[in-house]
Order: C-alpha cells, then sequence, then structure tokens
C-alpha cells in the first residue's frame, strides 16, 4: 500500500514537470488567433512561432461565379480574392455570373483619296483621252478632245465644278473603268474625293472650279505642279501620315488633314447620320451629289495648309 502510494506520487511529480508537447496545428492556430488577414489570404506560423499572412495556396470548389473589374470570370469570391493576393494588384467584384464578352471597338478611319488614288486616277483618264485622239482624225489632238469635252459638260459659266467634271468621267463609264472599291458606296465616294483631289491639283485660283486652261493642265502628262503637304505643329508630314485629334483619327491625304467625326464624350460613338447603308444601289447624278455633301460635312474635313 506504501509502495502504491509512492509511484502515483512520483507520477503526479514527472507529468508536472514534464507536460505533453502541442502539435504544430494547434500552435498555428493559437499564433494566428489573433492576427486577421485580409480576404484571399490566410494567417501561417513562421519557424520562429510568428504570425505570417499568405496567398491562399486554394479556394474551395463551390461555383457561384462573379465578374472581377479585370474583365475576368471567376469561380467564387474566394478565387477573384486569391487571385489580387497573386497577382497583388486591386481587384473587386464588378456583379454577379460571368463576364460579359465586349466587343471589340474597330479601328474608325476617314475615307480619304490619296496620292496614288489621285494619281492613277488622273493616268486612267489622259490614256483614254489619249487613245480617243489617235482613233479619230490624224489633225486631233488630245487637247483638243479635251476642250471639246470642256465644252460639252460646261454648263455655262465657263468652269467645270466637281460634278461636271464627274460627269465627263462618267459619260464613258466602260473605257476607263476607274474602281476603288468593291462597295459600290465606297467606290462612288472616292471617286468624288479623287475628282475633288485633281480639281485641286491644278485650280490656281482655289475657287474649286476649273478653266478650259486648268483642266487641259489637269490632264497633260507633262503637268507637274508641286506636291502639298500636310502641316500640324511646325512639321510637315507625307501622304498617309495619321494623327489623333481627342477620339478622332486624322490621315493626311493630297496636303490636307481628313478627319473621322466621332463624338467624344468617353466612349468613341459615331454619329447615327454616318450610316451609309440602306440605300438604293442607282442614284441620280443630283441624289449622289447632295449625299457626298452630307458625307463630306460628316467627315470634318480639317485642312492645314501648309
Amino acid at each position: 500500500m506504501q509502495m502504491l502510494t509512492i509511484s502515483v506520487l512520483l507520477l503526479q511529480f514527472l507529468l508536472f514537470f514534464h507536460p505533453v508537447s502541442s502539435s504544430p496545428l494547434s500552435k498555428d492556430e493559437s499564433v494566428c488567433a489573433r492576427t486577421f488577414c485580409g480576404a484571399g489570404r490566410e494567417c501561417v506560423s513562421t519557424d520562429r512561432g510568428e504570425p505570417v499572412c499568405r496567398c491562399l495556396q486554394q479556394c474551395d470548389l463551390s461555383e457561384r461565379w462573379v465578374c472581377g473589374s479585370n474583365g475576368k470570370s471567376y469561380r467564387n469570391h474566394c478565387e477573384l480574392h486569391r487571385d489580387a493576393c497573386i497577382t497583388q494588384t486591386k481587384i473587386h467584384v464588378e456583379h454577379r455570373g460571368h463576364c460579359l464578352e465586349k466587343p471589340t471597338k474597330a479601328d474608325v478611319s476617314p475615307i480619304v483619296c490619296f496620292l496614288s488614288d489621285r494619281d492613277w486616277m488622273r493616268e486612267r483618264v489622259i490614256q483614254w483621252i489619249q487613245k480617243e485622239a489617235e482613233d479619230l482624225a490624224s489633225n486631233t489632238s488630245a487637247g483638243d478632245l479635251l476642250q471639246t469635252y470642256f465644252q460639252t459638260f460646261d454648263d455655262g459659266d465657263s468652269q467645270l465644278d466637281s460634278n461636271e467634271f464627274l460627269r465627263f468621267l462618267k459619260h464613258n463609264e466602260t473605257a476607263l473603268n476607274i474602281t476603288y472599291s468593291d462597295t459600290l458606296q465606297t467606290n462612288l465616294l472616292l471617286r468624288s474625293l479623287c475628282v475633288d483631289a485633281l480639281i485641286e491639283l491644278s485650280d490656281e485660283n482655289a475657287d474649286w472650279k476649273l478653266s478650259l486652261t486648268e483642266f487641259i493642265n489637269c490632264l497633260t502628262p507633262t503637268y507637274h505642279p508641286p506636291e502639298r503637304k500636310c502641316a500640324l505643329k511646325d512639321e510637315v508630314f507625307e501622304d498617309g501620315a495619321e494623327t489623333q485629334m481627342e477620339c478622332n483619327k486624322c490621315v493626311c491625304a493630297c496636303g490636307n488633314w481628313v478627319c473621322t467625326a466621332l463624338t467624344c464624350n468617353g466612349e468613341h460613338q459615331v454619329d447615327e447620320d454616318t450610316d451609309e447603308g440602306g440605300e438604293d444601289e442607282e442614284m441620280t447624278e443630283e441624289e449622289w451629289s447632295r449625299r457626298v455633301a452630307e458625307l463630306s460635312a460628316l467627315q470634318a474635313s480639317v485642312t492645314m495648309e501648309n
């Protein structure tokens, strides 16, 4: 009985001085008990027993999809916050569910007649006039033929404007075959723009009309006026150069800056009136002239002379 009492006392003594060590898990839990980690993070204990927050190793597999402010869809809130932690970026929930696919914004450019387009039209007309002169009597020159055409399409003021010049080209459509685009509307607009560029080429008094002399000069192969370039902020730009004016793109074409006419209110919105669809393919000259004037106004051409 005495020996049993001594054994019990000895066991109690050993237990008092040799407590059972806690597990690592219980140690982490105790260290992190007073440590708060933000969303997407968890608390762990360092080797020195200090609490530290780290990004979650993994989230649960529950599917409660959300759309992040970065445009990425996440399986649940946890995945969103975990990704924000890993990438060290701020990501908030835009809305529940998958992100909606945003349509790609097209790079809107103005329709312009470049120098190459203008010169190609001019070359076609010169070749046509020369061939027609050769097919006629031997004493008929290209200049004589141009004078005849000038008198035919002149409305009586001894000058050809763009509409009269277009009628001059249209009367022999088959021989000229001036086609810039497969789309009828685009082709007609480019033809009109290139006619304007041709008129500007030899329009010495800048009235946007050609006298007989200016008309003949325009379509004479040896006539080479100085090429104009686009100027902007004391710099000179070649044909085809581009620049930006607020949300609008501007292109240098035949010495002029031609710009789109978008509404700049944070989003690039095209004026509804610029819709070119829904018209019949056949249009009268008057209808086409009116259409060209409308489109030219909407394109907001900005001319910056050298």
